[in-house]
C-alpha cells in the first residue's frame, strides 16, 4: 500500500474513533454477571498458563 494511501486511511479512522469517543456516554456501560463471568475464567486460564507446573510430567515408557 503507497505510505499516502495508508496515512490517509489512518487519519480518516482517527477523525471517526475520535468522534465516536466524543458522542459515547460519559458513564460506562453495566458490567452483566455472564461478562464477568467469562472476564474471571480467562484471567484465571492466563494465570493457568503463565505458571510452570509444581512439577515436572514424566511420561512412562
Amino acid at each position: 500500500m503507497h505510505p499516502d494511501i495508508h496515512l490517509a486511511l489512518h487519519r480518516l479512522r482517527a477523525t471517526e474513533l475520535t468522534a465516536a469517543h466524543r458522542s459515547a456516554p460519559d458513564r460506562p456501560l453495566p458490567r452483566t454477571p455472564l461478562r464477568n463471568h467469562v472476564g474471571w475464567a480467562l484471567v484465571e486460564l492466563g494465570l493457568r498458563l503463565a505458571v510452570p507446573p509444581a512439577r515436572p510430567v514424566t511420561l512412562a515408557a
